[in-house]
């Protein structure tokens, strides 16, 4: 373990940067210090909340010092559960005034820590602000509140019978929040023809860190000025926080169909996916598991994966119901191109649900091969899919890692899990070098080092793979015009060399 790390403090403030219990590396220190003692603090706390909102002992604590990833936050102050965008904005101003850091947190679901307290102070748990607000079919959006689960605003369109969804689907999509979502601009398995969040976020309602309330886009779709709403997105809590947000809800499909190809090798259902696209077909989803993970999803949910099968792709076409026919053949013809060795079609729903939880279930699956999953999240082309995949499986040959891949391969978007021991030092360092080596692949065929994720603490140190010192200063500048003291999710995104001189 290394970092500074405080226990039970008197005063209110911290001093240093946690770096994580299990990833070792060097954060540079950095001071928050507050002149309120603890329990004068947390007075004030409860009286913006109320006392049922606040959670302060230390068991509560340490419990939201973690997320879905491998990293560890600092001690807190407390966590306080705003029910108001009221609550925010006073919450927000009273962490300034006392110069108190702060970040905002959906389920924990995220795997980039994004969401980590780095330095202690105070999480704004944003999950009793789960309202859905409207839902305006005429102008076919929904208004919702950050901490509404992806899934249940599907679920309440369709029980209230509404011919209309709303698409973004992370694979956390049953317990992550639409604004954890709208943070780290999550992707999913509907990406290729749908697109990632921001294509479906028209407006927020966000606490800026001076505590203002603004609104930026609206139900109208194209807004004047410059386009905050895409600035908002993807930029991971370090500009403000959500408290509102206008998505865009498209009708459901008159007709969905799901396939499962079974292929011999990664490369060939790799081409066959660049095959597919090439000839003008557009998939709703194109998601692959290679052989590894296909192992470990048999022994988990017993999908029955023949032995020679080397990869496994899972397709869904949806539109009008009389283009299903010709897709599908034209993609089976395809595929027969690409040594497929079987395609199989759902033919009712309950079928469709069985195919799509041999992927859904995947990273669960890898619970069952070591107490630990680090999970890399990088993109490149479509078309230089096979050469990274194959790229992917030398690295882990060279470190002595079990690495199983799982991507969503329409849009080249790779997720190889890495099985480990979290308690084998020597193990964790392989398993953070491969990812980095994994990622440091990713960029130079062109790619991204990250699809969905997002950057966190987890590869910040990782940014200048894509972006040069004037491109990071440049954004450090609009973090710091509207955070100058940095206190809103701090030390986030950028390389923490950025953050090492007094005026940082």
């Amino acid at each position: 373990m290394v970092g500074a790390r405080l226990v039970t403090p008197v005063k209110v403030g911290y001093t240093g940067r946690t770096c994580t219990l299990d990833v070792p590396c060097i954060r540079p220190t950095r001071k928050f210090v507050a002149m309120l003692p603890t329990d004068q603090a947390l007075r004030a706390l409860a009286a913006i909340v109320g006392p049922q909102n606040l959670l302060s002992s230390r068991a509560e604590r340490t419990v939201y010092g973690y997320d879905a990833s491998v990293f560890r936050g600092q001690d807190l102050l407390a966590v306080v559960f705003p029910e108001t965008t009221q609550h925010v904005a006073r919450l927000v101003t009273w962490c300034q005034q006392q110069h108190i850091p702060y970040v905002a947190r959906g389920t924990g679901t995220g795997i980039s820590g994004a969401a980590i307290p780095t330095h202690g102070g105070v999480v704004i748990a944003m999950a009793r602000m789960n309202r859905i607000l409207e839902i305006d079919l005429a102008n076919r959006v929904a208004v919702v509140e950050p901490g509404v689960i992806n899934q249940d605003l599907k679920q309440a369109l369709l029980v209230h019978g509404y011919s209309y969804t709303y698409v973004p689907d992370p694979g956390s999509q049953v317990v992550s929040t639409i604004g954890g979502n709208v943070s780290t601009n999550a992707g999913g398995m509907h990406c290729l023809k749908y697109g990632i969040t921001s294509n479906h976020i028209l407006g927020l309602e966000v606490v800026l860190p001076n505590g203002e309330i603004i609104e930026v886009g609206g139900k109208v779709v194209d807004q004047p000025g410059a386009d905050l709403t895409g600035l908002l997105v993807g930029a991971e809590g370090t500009l403000g926080i959500v408290t509102k947000i206008i998505v865009r809800l498209l009708r459901v499909p008159e007709a969905v169909v799901t396939q499962l190809a079974l292929f011999k090798s990664v490369d060939d259902a790799a081409n066959a996916v660049s095959d597919i696209i090439g000839a003008g077909l557009l998939p709703a989803a194109l998601e692959l598991l290679d052989k590894a993970s296909m192992q470990a999803v048999d022994q988990a949910v017993h999908v029955g994966y023949p032995p020679e099968a080397g990869a496994a792709l899972l397709l869904e076409c949806d539109g009008l119901r009389e283009d299903m026919p010709r897709s599908l053949e034209l993609i089976a013809a395809l595929c027969r191109e690409h040594e497929v060795l079987s395609i199989e079609t759902a033919e009712t729903a309950e079928a469709a649900a069985r195919l799509w939880l041999s992927r859904r279930a995947a990273f669960g699956a890898m619970a069952r091969l070591a107490s630990h999953c680090y999970i890399v999240d990088g993109c490149v082309p479509r078309t230089r899919l096979p050469e990274a995949l194959r790229q992917v499986t030398a690295i882990g040959e060279r470190y002595g890692l079990r690495i199983a891949n799982i991507a969503h391969a329409g849009d080249g978007n790779l997720h190889p899990a890495i099985p480990f021991n979290k308690r084998d030092p020597e193990a964790m360092q392989r398993v953070v070098q491969a990812g980095r080596e994994i990622l440091e692949v990713c960029v130079a065929l062109g790619g991204s080092i990250t699809g969905e994720h997002g950057v966190g603490m987890e590869k910040q140190n990782d940014m200048p793979l894509m972006f040069s010192p004037t491109d990071l200063e440049v954004m450090r500048r609009i973090k710091l015009a509207h955070d100058p003291a940095d206190l809103c999710n701090p030390q986030k995104i950028f390389p923490l060399s950025m953050y090492a001189s007094p005026t940082a």
